[in-house]
């Protein structure tokens, strides 16, 4: 589901779902994201998920025919909670944060959720980026744990 809107600046945002010809510009969000990865990689990524499952969404936001954000989310199932949506990654270039671009990426991963059915979108987020923090705050979500990351390389 794509949409548009305009800002004053009668600019407009536009949403929609990714493909793989945006793989340059979600790898160089990446890297600003804290994940650093070619565009080949990004690419190989890419084509693994389109098309989309049901399960799994993955938009971008485009401003003036540039990509400026995307974010990824999925549905969970697991036993011991009910199913929810997860956002796996968000990201707005430097340069064009707190123009609302994050706002509508979470909006449409909000309407995405509602049409699956599910009633609770959860994210994490680094006890670091506190700024993002801020903004999960601002868009209406609770903090409602703090836990460890644990990870095992398999090599």
């Amino acid at each position: 589901m794509a949409t548009t809107a305009t800002d004053s600046s009668a600019v407009a945002l536009t949403i929609r779902e990714i493909a793989s010809t945006d793989a340059p510009a979600v790898a160089e969000l990446s890297t600003q994201l804290g994940y650093a990865t070619s565009t080949a990689d990004m690419q190989q990524r890419i084509q693994s998920i389109l098309p989309l499952s049901s399960g799994h969404a993955a938009y971008v936001a485009v401003l003036d025919n540039h990509i400026v954000g995307w974010i990824e989310a999925e549905i969970v199932r697991h036993l011991q909670t009910p199913p929810h949506t997860i956002i796996t990654g968000l990201v707005v270039r430097d340069g064009v944060r707190s123009h609302g671009i994050g706002s509508r990426l979470c909006a449409e991963v909000e309407a995405w959720t509602r049409q699956q059915g599910i009633a609770t979108i959860r994210v994490t987020s680094r006890m670091t980026r506190e700024r993002a923090h801020r903004f999960y705050l601002r868009e209406g979500f609770t903090q409602t744990k703090t836990s460890a990351v644990f990870e095992k390389a398999l090599t």
